[in-house]
């Protein structure tokens, strides 16, 4: 069974919030990417092609729907795990049978980093099983 890299871009226009789950990520062996708006996070996604994205909603410039959406399409048949990360979700992390807003994966903004990176390596295991 063939594994996935540990690449990881996240977009978020917060340089506080960025910093604490690219730590996370980072402490937890992932090369980290980061892009502080959707446009930058296209052009970071189209260069470095991490097997996960996950962007933050509201943002100047490209708004994380756009950017997840743009992703997507740039990835074709090797999609990356796209989640969306923002405070405008309630509750607990879930998943959608289809995308929503670009994304699949919803993960509230509360949600603590650690927990965060546990779900996405969840995700990363589940997609290497299923191939």
């Amino acid at each position: 069974m063939k594994s996935l890299s540990r690449n990881i871009l996240l977009i978020d226009d917060d340089p506080f919030f960025l910093k604490v789950l690219s730590d996370a990520f980072g402490d937890n062996g992932f090369t980290v990417f980061t892009a502080r708006d959707g446009l930058e996070g296209v052009k970071a996604y189209a260069e470095n092609l991490p097997e996960v994205v996950i962007s933050d909603l509201i943002m100047p410039n490209m708004g994380g729907t756009s950017a997840c959406l743009e992703i997507a399409r740039v990835a074709g048949d090797r999609a990356p795990i796209i989640i969306l990360l923002t405070s405008m979700f309630q509750g607990t992390p879930h998943e959608h049978p289809e995308p929503e807003m670009g994304a699949r994966f919803h993960i509230p903004k509360s949600t603590k980093p650690l927990d965060i990176v546990i779900i996405v390596e969840q995700l990363m295991d589940r997609k290497v099983y299923n191939r």
